[in-house]
């Protein structure tokens, strides 16, 4: 939840949207596998608030967990650099519209996946504005 009169979810991809979803926000940097964009419903796409290839790739090389918390950091890091601040600037703006906000992933472990990096990131951003 980023403050009591805006909420946004967290919801998989692969589960069928629900009428209380609102604005369905894609933040994966690939579509996911195997899902039409019917089925999917996503309002938009924001590749651009997701980890670098680079970053990801080398999160995913170990997955032991061991990498998680230098993931974090490198990512909240990203999230902060120009290539990423304008496009959670228009997350940001999605979210201060109204209604309901649901992040759409396909991630298999979302506690553990660059999601609630985002979220965090985003109730920082939403605060000091």
């Amino acid at each position: 939840m980023v403050s009591g009169s805006d909420p946004v979810r967290v919801r998989r991809v692969y589960d069928p949207p629900e009428d209380g979803d609102g604005t369905r926000v894609l933040v994966d940097r690939l579509w996911p596998r195997g899902v039409r964009e019917e089925r999917a419903a996503i309002d938009v796409w924001l590749k651009d608030v997701t980890p670098s290839d680079e970053l990801r790739s080398w999160y995913h090389q170990d997955r032991s967990g061991a990498r998680h918390d230098t993931f974090v950091d490198r990512y909240r890091t990203e999230l902060d650099d120009p290539a990423h601040t304008e496009a959670v600037d228009r997350l940001a703006g999605i979210v201060r519209e109204g209604g309901p906000v649901t992040l759409i992933t396909a991630v298999k472990d979302v506690a553990d996946s660059h999601v609630p990096v985002l979220v965090d990131h985003l109730n920082h951003v939403m605060k000091r504005t």
